[in-house]
């Protein structure tokens, strides 16, 4: 595939600075780009290395002097990269068909232009959509639904009931509608608590490898929207995440919490149960959060903190033990102190010596 510049910014509405024809074959980093290719600059610290691209074109946030390529000006360079990589990788689809390997149920209802490749299994009453891709060793449960232009990468399990929307991605390993974890204490034995509810998760949800996202007790775990939600993390029974939120690397999230719109949980972060995030929070890596935080809020640290006081309790961190010494040498001295306020005015303590008096002429 080969784009002009002008023609690139035209598709993502972008400025060009210098030679609008000049043809774009790919996309790449700015150290592994080379003649035809974009690349972009998301910071300043990486203008040096632009200047020593061998790019034919690169993504700016504003002009830059001393270049020896044209750019494409754009607010968001970022952004504007994705949508042009997006551009340069995507291929029509071409549908496969359902593999003679493959076990579809005799009652489960099929759209057009499936691709279902060898050793996957698909239960009774369950119902593809037209497009899905599921790739080999995918069990769909019986009366399990999944929506248009769905993708399955392997060894995916959906187990049964649960319900994925239109355009989901589901990356491999990963199992949806897994018994919630719970169980009541009958004397030692614990009792387990059948799990009869299921997953649901709306349009447009991608889910990476080895996640878990288990069935509620009553109702549905929900995964609303737009959600993103990287390799190995746990979602509990009923929980519930709002639209656009991301959920990044071992993050573990309990039962019957409620995460809001457009929250971030960064790397290994653990939310306790019954809890509520508010729409717009940050939480930074490896935080432990025990209590509801409000809307609009960024959090850090284990229980958390706000995050200008978690950065105040950081910055004293590494000089607790110096700061021990000291408190314990002013205790010391305070004792010392106050040993001395308490004795009689002239007495000396027991044993001690009085002191000399000088001879006077």
């Amino acid at each position: 595939m080969e784009r002009s510049l002008k023609s690139l910014a035209h598709e993502v509405g972008g400025r060009v600075k210098g030679d609008g024809s000049v043809p774009i074959t790919g996309v790449a980093g700015i150290e592994e780009a080379k003649e035809g290719d974009i690349t972009f600059v998301s910071s300043d610290k990486f203008l040096p290395k632009l200047k020593e691209s061998k790019a034919s074109a690169a993504i700016v946030s504003q002009e830059i002097a001393d270049l020896s390529f044209p750019l494409l000006i754009v607010p968001n360079p970022p952004l504007v990269m994705a949508k042009i990589l997006t551009l340069f990788t995507q291929r029509p689809y071409s549908p496969g068909g359902v593999s003679q390997q493959a076990w579809v149920s005799p009652s489960a209802r099929v759209g057009e232009e499936v691709t279902i490749y060898p050793f996957v299994y698909v239960g009774d009453e369950a119902q593809i959509a037209s497009n899905v891709i599921l790739y080999p060793g995918v069990y769909i449960g019986t009366q399990a639904k999944i929506g248009e232009d769905t993708i399955i990468y392997p060894n995916v399990s959906v187990y049964p009931r649960c319900v994925l929307g239109k355009r989901v991605i589901i990356h491999a390993g990963t199992v949806i509608g897994a018994d919630g974890f719970r169980f009541v204490k009958d004397g030692e034995v614990n009792f387990k608590i059948p799990q009869v509810g299921i997953v649901e998760i709306e349009d447009g949800v991608e889910i990476g490898a080895n996640c878990c996202l288990d069935r509620a007790t009553f109702g549905k775990t929900l995964i609303k929207r737009g959600v993103k939600i990287d390799n190995l993390a746990q979602v509990a029974h009923n929980v519930r995440v709002g639209e656009n939120s991301v959920i990044v690397g071992q993050v573990g999230i309990s039962g019957s919490t409620k995460v809001g719109k457009n929250v971030t949980l960064a790397g290994q972060v653990g939310l306790v149960d019954h809890i509520e995030i508010g729409d717009n929070v940050i939480v930074g890596a490896q935080s432990g959060v025990t209590k509801d935080v409000p809307p609009h809020q960024v959090v850090l640290g284990s229980p958390h903190l706000p995050y200008r006081q978690f950065l105040k309790v950081a910055s004293v961190w590494s000089r607790l033990p110096e700061m021990k010494k000291e408190l314990d040498l002013l205790r010391k001295r305070v004792e010392e102190l106050e040993g001395r306020a308490e004795r009689p005015s002239g007495r000396l303590p027991q044993g001690a010596e009085p002191p000399e008096t000088p001879d006077r002429e």
